[in-house]
């Protein structure tokens, strides 16, 4: 079994040092969905919930959380993103929101943590936001789908291994982004 990095060799949690590895360009994406009703989904894509416009409120959300994703993962590097991406996919077939999420920096460590918080404060708010029209919403299936850059280059989810969106696309797709310095 591989040697946990966020922990010293008492076993105690620490941040590990990463003043020595080279800023590289970074990218990770990750998935994930929000299963709903028919009715509850047919009410975000029209606008007519009562808290209004969900999509563009949770993809908002998302892009903040993404940048402070060192505020609420303790052993998580702040890190300088120029660019955070959530797409938000209504799709009948589920039913229910597929959520994707890009996130981009030159830093020494990866993004990964960043994708994975967007999508999943994207779904969270989406939650909280059509919970008044279906309390049994579902979020699933939050993963990372793939990052590139640092030692280990590029990597995506491998083949036969389950994911989110199968049929999701990026087009035809409203879309937030948010190019920070």
């Amino acid at each position: 079994m591989a040697r946990l990095s966020h922990l010293d060799r008492h076993g105690a949690a620490r941040m590990v040092d990463i003043s020595a590895k080279p800023e590289t360009a970074r990218e990770a994406t990750a998935r994930g969905a929000v299963r709903m009703q028919a009715a509850t989904l047919q009410a975000i894509s029209e606008g007519t919930l009562p808290k209004g416009d969900v999509l563009i409120v949770a993809r908002i959300a998302g892009i903040q959380a993404a940048k402070r994703t060192s505020e609420l993962i303790p052993l998580c590097h702040p890190l300088p993103l120029t660019l955070v991406e959530v797409d938000c996919t209504p799709d009948a077939a589920l039913p229910g929101i597929r959520i994707e999420s890009r996130v981009r920096c030159t830093a020494r460590t990866g993004a990964e943590m960043e994708a994975l918080t967007a999508v999943t404060v994207t779904a969270l708010t989406i939650y909280d936001m059509a919970k008044s029209a279906d309390r049994w919403m579902t979020i699933e299936s939050i993963q990372l789908e793939g990052k590139r850059g640092g030692k280990s280059g590029r990597v995506t989810r491998p083949p036969g291994t389950p994911r989110t969106s199968e049929s999701g696309s990026r087009r035809g797709t409203r879309r937030a982004a948010a190019g920070t310095a």
